[in-house]
């Protein structure tokens, strides 16, 4: 689908309605925008998502009103100087990114700045040239050991040279009334004046995360057709968070299921509810044996850390990998969110995405700081 785009008499158009009084942010790596739209949520104003995704973009764009995108390469020398030309004069307040560090060539030496780590220096860049209050780096759990924690020191380092107070903790998005067990290392940086970030406390403990069942629940079954793009809901809510998930909704989108072989099917229904390849017979589903493979989930507990590909993980009822509508449900996308692109392109869209509540509880703390 095609975005439309409007003519826009002035700057001020370009802008959408102008928020006054919200801190501003510009996303890096922001993908479909998990992350910003937590920080909407808590009462900021996002005037860019920068990416090189041009199907994740589309989706940002559908979902950031106001917002405006920019596609480009952040390993690019003049990826900051297009930053600032895309925001027209206006000054970000926070940054927040989620570069990927696959890249990492830091040995003994401390080579930190080897080219192949050219993703993660464009954020030091950036922070360095358009100077923001603070920060917030997203990153994966096995940065926080990658090299005897020589990367993460070196990170630290690099920001408190640029005059920043760095906070680091590795979150769980459960805690924060996710349905999702995902861990992620989390950065936030502050200027010196303002003192060093507390991250937000928990507001659920192990005993009352939330599970699958309540939060998919409600989302019709697709057991006898896959069902449309645009559909209709079937049922009401049942939990407070399949309501507030529906977000007003009266259409529902994405939520299409595969058509999986017969043979896959009678796979999956071998395995039990909260099982995995573990606990199927012997001879049965060899061709994948690893630790995510042929996972079903457990109606009362949260999801696995939902990925970027669709094939390992199964409904807890249904014999089924989720959609693409459950999967942005078990991240924390309200079904107004609505994922544009193949579905290859949505499924990596809602994996590589940071779950909004999360963003939402680092958001709102952060106002503490600006107050």
């Amino acid at each position: 689908m095609k975005t439309k785009r409007l003519a826009v008499a002035s700057q001020a158009d370009l802008w959408g309605i102008e928020e006054s009084g919200k801190p501003t942010v510009v996303d890096l790596f922001s993908g479909c925008g998990g992350l910003s739209y937590g920080f909407v949520r808590s009462g900021y104003q996002v005037l860019l998502g920068v990416d090189n995704d041009a199907a994740a973009l589309e989706t940002f764009r559908w979902n950031h009103p106001g917002s405006r995108t920019l596609n480009t390469d952040l390993a690019a020398e003049d990826s900051v100087t297009q930053i600032k030309k895309s925001l027209l004069g206006r000054k970000a307040e926070f940054i927040i990114a989620g570069p990927p560090c696959q890249g990492f060539s830091l040995t003994g030496t401390r080579n930190f700045d080897d080219p192949r780590n050219s993703l993660y220096l464009s954020v030091f860049r950036a922070v360095e040239e358009l100077a923001p209050t603070g920060f917030v780096i997203e990153n994966v759990k096995g940065m926080k050991t990658l090299y005897q924690g020589q990367v993460m020191n070196e990170v630290i380092r690099r920001f408190e040279h640029l005059d920043y107070e760095v906070a680091v903790k590795l979150l769980n998005a459960a805690d924060y009334g996710v349905p999702q067990l995902r861990q992620r290392l989390v950065f936030v940086g502050l200027r010196k004046s303002l003192g060093r970030f507390s991250f937000p406390q928990a507001s659920c403990d192990p005993d009352s995360y939330l599970g699958c069942q309540a939060a998919i629940g409600d989302l019709p079954s697709r057991k006898n057709k896959p069902g449309l793009e645009k559909d209709s809901y079937t049922s009401d809510p049942i939990t407070p968070y399949q309501t507030k998930m529906r977000n007003g909704c009266d259409v529902l989108s994405n939520h299409v299921a595969t058509r999986h072989a017969e043979f896959v099917k009678q796979v999956i229904a071998l395995v039990p509810e909260g099982g995995n390849y573990k606990d199927l017979p012997p001879g049965v589903g060899e061709s994948r044996r690893f630790n995510e493979a042929w996972t079903r989930y457990h109606s009362q507990r949260p999801s696995r850390t939902i990925d970027t590909g669709h094939r390992n993980h199964f409904h807890y009822r249904y014999n089924r990998v989720p959609t693409i509508r459950e999967n942005a449900r078990l991240q924390s996308f309200p079904d107004s969110f609505v994922f544009y692109g193949t579905r290859t392109q949505q499924n990596r869209q809602v994996g590589n995405a940071v779950p909004p509540l999360l963003g939402e509880a680092i958001g709102h703390q952060l106002l503490n700081y600006l107050r």
